[in-house]
């Protein structure tokens, strides 16, 4: 996974974008959705933010508040950073984030839990609720006759090929899984949940 992220920087965007190996793909309403999402994420109230797993920075550069990327890919931190100058990027293990507890107010994670196995969600969960009291987390959503997980077979621009797991969610099924949580969005191709730490 960590080579095939790296691989895939420069062409990461693509597929938020629908251009590339993207630009044929059926999509209906994903460029609504998209903005939809950025919508709900820039509505989120201004907090001291790390986004965990940033990539690109696609959806961090919407967060209000002062923003931190974490990220293991040098190509991926490098196009954050030209994107959001304003940001702090540092690079590190997204299940073992370099911060000390209560660093942040809020964990912000897209497109990361639903790549996690099972042995992996818990740890990044304690992680995140030692960082801030509240955790936002932006997935995949389930799609009417869709898988809810799968290993999948990826191909880059290079025609490497690369297997990545990955599962889709319902807003609810996703709250009901973190223990909780309000749905920021739910939409036909994303959710996100929020979630308050007691």
């Amino acid at each position: 996974m960590r080579e095939y992220y790296e691989q895939r920087a420069p062409e990461y965007d693509d597929w938020w974008l629908g251009t590339g190996l993207f630009a044929t793909r059926d999509r209906p309403g994903w460029q609504e959705d998209v903005a939809a999402l950025q919508t709900a994420l820039a509505a989120l109230p201004p907090a001291r933010t790390l986004d965990v797993a940033c990539g690109t920075g696609f959806l961090a550069r919407h967060l209000p508040g002062e923003l931190t990327g974490l990220d293991q890919s040098e190509g991926m931190l490098a196009v954050a950073a030209e994107r959001i100058p304003r940001a702090t990027f540092v690079r590190g293990d997204a299940l073992d984030p370099p911060f000390g507890p209560g660093a942040f107010e809020r964990v912000h994670a897209s497109h990361f839990y639903g790549h996690l196995l099972p042995e992996q969600r818990g740890p990044f969960l304690a992680a995140a609720r030692r960082l801030a009291g509240e955790l936002v987390i932006v997935d995949s959503a389930l799609r009417a006759g869709g898988e809810a997980e799968a290993w999948q077979e990826r191909e880059l621009d290079d025609g490497s090929r690369h297997r990545v797991y990955k599962r889709w969610f319902t807003a609810d099924g996703l709250a009901a899984e973190l223990g909780g949580g309000e749905t920021v969005h739910a939409g036909p191709w994303f959710v996100a949940v929020r979630l308050l730490h007691a």
